[in-house]
């Protein structure tokens, strides 16, 4: 009897469970999934504001970087020379660059320097593979350059390439004049990046047919060099523009 007492005791703990193991009861407990979708929730907020930060920062700091990387490296030129005569001031390298970049412009746009910068430029062209580095920087350079002469990209263009219903960004470089037997048609030289900047294709393409949207050269530079990323919501050719341009006067007027 005693025997049989002691095999049908139950402890306190378990009385209070219900008879139940705590070791082998579910654990699915309103507390522990509350619990779960609070941590859950959290590390999605914590996430989320992380890289929010880090999509702020970083253009921040890679432009500080660029900036810093760019101040040295042009420092870098002339500071040797104010080290080898005691003076160590930094940014003075930096200054002095500028100043002979500005100088080297002027003497590049008198006669006598553009004579001594042609010569130059054919020495440099006769070399068999810095030609080419040299063609394909020139055609960048010249693309921004304020004066916008023969060898610069005229204008922006959205051309039809390489299906219909697809269309290309390109630089319009020159105009062609193709004699036919009826009559002359106007075509117009297409250069379509491919690569970067300085590889692309070139299509000659009927002036009709080329849309001029209402963008700069530094525009059309800015939205190829970045991947589109900086394209605008919204492009008009510039015909458009300018007939809603005579228009607004008319609804002045009224």
């Amino acid at each position: 009897m005693a025997e049989e007492k002691e095999s049908t005791s139950i402890p306190l703990s378990q009385a209070e469970n219900g008879g139940e193991d705590p070791a082998k009861s579910p654990p699915g407990s309103p507390n522990s999934s509350t619990r779960k979708a609070c941590c859950f929730v959290l590390q999605s907020w914590v996430s989320k504001k992380f890289m929010t930060g880090c999509v702020v920062l970083f253009p921040v700091a890679f432009t500080f970087f660029v900036t810093w990387w760019f101040i040295q490296f042009v420092d870098g030129f002339f500071s040797p020379i104010y080290a080898q005569l005691g003076i160590d001031i930094f940014g003075l390298g930096f200054i002095t660059s500028l100043l002979f970049v500005f100088f080297v412009g002027v003497f590049v746009s008198s006669w006598i320097g553009g004579t001594v910068f042609s010569l130059g430029e054919w020495f440099i062209k006769r070399m068999p593979f810095i030609r080419h580095i040299y063609s394909a920087s020139k055609q960048i350079s010249a693309a921004i350059s304020p004066d916008q002469n023969t060898t610069a990209f005229k204008e922006v263009a959205i051309i039809r390439h390489p299906r219909v219903g697809e269309y290309a960004f390109g630089f319009i470089t020159s105009t062609v004049t193709l004699q036919r037997d009826n009559e002359d048609e106007e075509l117009c030289s297409v250069f379509v990046p491919t690569n970067h900047l300085y590889i692309g294709d070139i299509f000659l393409v009927n002036s009709e047919e080329i849309i001029r949207p209402n963008l700069s050269i530094r525009e059309g530079i800015e939205i190829i060099v970045s991947g589109g990323m900086t394209m605008p919501q919204t492009i008009s050719p510039l015909q458009r523009v300018a007939r809603q341009n005579e228009r607004i006067p008319l609804n002045r007027i009224a």
